[in-house]
């Protein structure tokens, strides 16, 4: 991937005293949150997240941070500190640990329950060490004291990294909620105390930093829950985030007052949610629960569902039952509710479940026509509120795409920190702070790593474009037989077509032998040019013919 700032080579050695900051994702993107911290040779991981794929990415399964920069660097590693147990933050933690299995991973009593759960379907025992708010941790020169942020999943923290360069504050993903469900506020007396020793640089999160005021408590959304519960009229199919376990607290909450059961669908739903239930961080009513086989016992208007797929994704519940590709199927009168807000880029792939799940007669509620979802994510009024609290001599805005880090950095302006000490970092770009000043000293390597199947750091952006004309184009493929000493075609052109939407190749037959004898009579008789004869030949015709551009893939067999 670029950066945005040209010129960049790669960074000089560290200097003596100081710490390096490098953001190996989350900048410039929602997701696939990464940031390395460096001091005396030592280094510290804070959160090693995903990022879920895009229409333009055809069978990749997850998007990785690129660890080239850290690989050969592996035993200098002191821990893995998780901020939350949120996928863009966790999810690619065990193909780290693949790289080193005894990583020490620091991280909040469920989101380690989290990270475990999916770590034993890699066959992956960590190295884990819980830690809660208000706790310590040394590791190696890095001293971790963590901080409890509200955010939409329990036990998130902020972190506050000291070291002999400064003390840096990274918030997490959170937000300031006065009513939270679990009771537990984002800690802004903490906040302030760090802010009276003097934060050196604050990495703030800054997702909502282009919405304006104060955040909406979680609990209004219960009330809503609620009353389209009560007046739904068949089952009711509710799809959040498989780890947002206050939202699957307020449905089985509501469907209780309603009369409701309820079954979870999908397996990361049911993973997550047991083992939020098993730590006490979701309270299940008893007989509230029952298995996806026995729904079709119970009458519609007495069934609640709870599912992924609120942001379109392909190959999740909600969107197989759009697609009637899945063993529930939505009927007239079902009542949806996409319990969550779009992410930046999926309007499109949610836009298109939505009409699916209509067509088949659902009633769909969302966020835009009811109040079923509120951010996780701090907006402007918090962000300008924690700025003026912290007060940090040098800013740093992360998770966020431009304009939210653009947007978070004219808030830390606002509030008085100077303009030069406000950093606006890419993925890659390092930044050193030395005797209390951020700069940016350099930028490293910091791509995509595509994860398709089994598969991991093979898919190139070469692949996907193959993936994409494939897609768009179809392929067609020209088998000829040709002497292998003079080139002449012996059998053939054999073609075949798929997708590319051709009846008949009879035309360019005949353009295709008359390039080949050409080719041999000037002596042309290497397979790799005579495929390259083929394929411009075939390629043109069906560019002049048809105005469209396929895959041509020629064989050529030698005899």
């Amino acid at each position: 991937m670029s950066h945005p700032h040209p010129g960049l080579s790669a960074p000089r050695p560290l200097v003596r005293g100081g710490l390096r900051i490098v953001p190996l994702g989350g900048l410039g993107e929602i997701g696939r949150n990464m940031t390395v911290f460096e001091y005396d040779g030592r280094l510290l991981i804070v959160d090693c997240g995903v990022l879920f794929p895009e229409t333009e990415q055809p069978g990749v399964d997850l998007i990785l941070p690129d660890f080239d920069y850290i690989r050969d660097r592996l035993d200098d590693i002191e821990g893995i500190v998780l901020t939350h147990g949120h996928e863009d933050h966790i999810g690619a933690v065990p193909y780290l640990l693949r790289e080193r299995a005894d990583i020490p991973v620091i991280g909040s009593r469920l989101t380690l329950a989290l990270l475990e759960a999916k770590l034993a379907e890699h066959r992956i025992n960590p190295v884990a060490l819980r830690v809660a708010e208000g706790d310590t941790q040394s590791l190696g020169p890095f001293d971790c004291e963590f901080l409890a942020v509200n955010h939409s999943i329990p036990d998130a923290l902020a972190v506050a990294v000291r070291t002999p360069a400064g003390l840096v504050l990274v918030t997490g993903d959170f937000k300031m909620d006065q009513l939270p469900l679990d009771g537990r506020l984002t800690d802004l007396g903490g906040f302030a105390r760090l802010g009276e020793e003097g934060i050196d640089l604050l990495l703030s999160d800054s997702t909502n930093a282009e919405v304006p005021g104060f955040v909406t408590s979680e609990r209004e959304i219960g009330v809503v829950l609620g009353d389209v519960l009560r007046v739904a009229e068949k089952r009711v199919i509710v799809a959040c985030f498989a780890s947002h376990v206050h939202r699957v607290q307020q449905v089985l909450d509501a469907a209780h007052a309603s009369g409701r059961k309820v079954c979870l669908v999908g397996r990361s739903m049911v993973r997550n949610m047991g083992v939020a239930r098993d730590l006490g961080y979701l309270q299940v009513p008893a007989g509230i629960m029952v298995d996806q086989k026995e729904i079709d016992d119970l009458p519609a208007e007495k069934v609640v569902l709870v599912c992924t797929g609120s942001q379109g994704e392909p190959m999740s519940a909600l969107s197989r039952m759009a697609n009637r590709d899945h063993q529930i199927r939505i009927e007239e009168g079902d009542t949806v509710i996409l319990a969550s807000s779009l992410i930046p880029g999926n309007e499109n792939a949610v836009n298109r479940v939505i009409n699916g799940l209509t067509r088949w007669g659902a009633k769909v509620v969302h966020k835009g026509n009811a109040l079923v979802h509120v951010s996780g994510h701090a907006p402007a009024g918090e962000l300008l509120y924690v700025l003026n609290m912290t007060r940090p001599s040098n800013f740093m805005p992360v998770h966020g795409e431009w304009r939210h880090l653009r947007a978070h950095a004219r808030l830390a302006e606002l509030t008085g920190v100077p303009a030069d000490s406000v950093i606006i970092a890419e993925d890659g770009v390092v930044v050193d702070l030395v005797d209390g000043k951020a700069a940016v000293a350099g930028a490293v390597r910091a791509g995509y790593v595509y994860v398709d199947g089994l598969s991991v750091g093979e898919i190139t952006e070469t692949s996907l474009k193959d993936r994409r004309i494939l897609g768009d184009e179809g392929f067609v493929s020209i088998v000829v037989v040709v002497d292998s000493e003079s080139g002449k075609p012996l059998g053939g052109p054999e073609i075949h077509a798929r997708g590319a939407g051709i009846d008949s190749f009879d035309a360019v037959l005949p353009r295709i032998e008359d390039a080949l004898d050409d080719a041999a009579a000037d002596g042309i008789n290497d397979a790799h040019q005579l495929r390259q004869v083929v394929r411009r030949t075939v390629g043109r015709w069906v560019n002049e013919t048809y105005g469209r551009r396929p895959m041509i893939i020629p064989v050529i067999v030698e005899v």
